[in-house]
């Protein structure tokens, strides 16, 4: 009896596994434009002073967008997979920062544009990086890495749908006085160590999906729920000494 539930157990472990690994899809048919493109990303431990918001175990540092409700996202595997609602980070931040996000995209191929494999990550809870599987893609102002409807990314440096994926962001907070902003926020990053925006302006309070209030004040770290299984791991931010003046 204990070997036929060890078996049980055994088979049960098999099928999560296989489902995880129908859900994010068999790429073995997809070419690839260079094999680094099918290699996941060296994971980045946090450096000194950083403040950790996942480290693969606990969800406790985030809350969905109310502000009140626990994030009720998937763990798996030392990741966080999008279910439920967007989620925020409990802690607030302004000034500048960087902050280093894994993520990985499913493989979607009876999907098109924005179904596919898609979230962000919103810097205040206000401005959108975009997450998508634009792999190949001439991209838009829409598509992976991009500022959303501001900044088409300079280059598509996406890695294949399934694989773990990176981005590093310097961000520059608005700049304000007496309640009032006089100068837009800046946002520099780097996609599997790539540059793909350099110190671009955003010239607006929020973009799409972002949970707006004032630009003067500081604000959460946003995952956004699209609707896909996106994952994320090892969410770290470094705050940083230089600023806009």
């Amino acid at each position: 009896m204990q070997q036929q539930n060890w078996l049980i157990a055994t088979l049960g472990s098999l099928v999560v596994v296989g489902c995880a690994q129908a859900q994010y899809g068999d790429i073995s048919d997809l070419k690839l434009a260079k094999p680094e493109d099918g290699q996941h990303v060296k994971s980045v431990p946090p450096p000194k002073g950083a403040i950790v918001l996942f480290d693969g175990k606990s969800l406790d540092g985030w809350v969905k967008t109310n502000g009140k409700s626990a994030a009720t996202w998937k763990l798996i595997d030392g990741a966080m997979q999008v279910q439920g609602g967007s989620i925020m980070t409990r802690q607030r931040f302004d000034g500048s920062f960087k902050l280093h996000v894994e993520f990985r995209v499913p493989y979607m191929p009876d999907k098109k544009g924005q179904a596919r494999g898609n979230s962000g990550v919103y810097l205040q809870g206000r401005y959108e990086v975009q997450v998508l599987d634009s792999y190949g893609l001439k991209s838009q102002k829409n598509d992976c890495g991009a500022i959303y409807g501001v900044a088409a990314p300079k280059v598509n440096a996406c890695k294949a749908p399934t694989i773990w994926q990176s981005y590093d962001i310097i961000f520059h907070s608005p700049v304000c006085k007496d309640g009032k902003k006089i100068a837009h926020p800046r946002i520099t990053v780097f996609h599997n160590g790539i540059k793909i925006h350099d110190n671009v302006e955003i010239p607006v309070d929020t973009t799409r999906g972002g949970i707006g209030g004032d630009p003067c004040t500081p604000g959460p770290i946003m995952l956004q729920d699209h609707g896909n299984p996106v994952q994320y791991r090892n969410i770290w931010l470094l705050p940083l000494k230089t600023s806009l003046k």
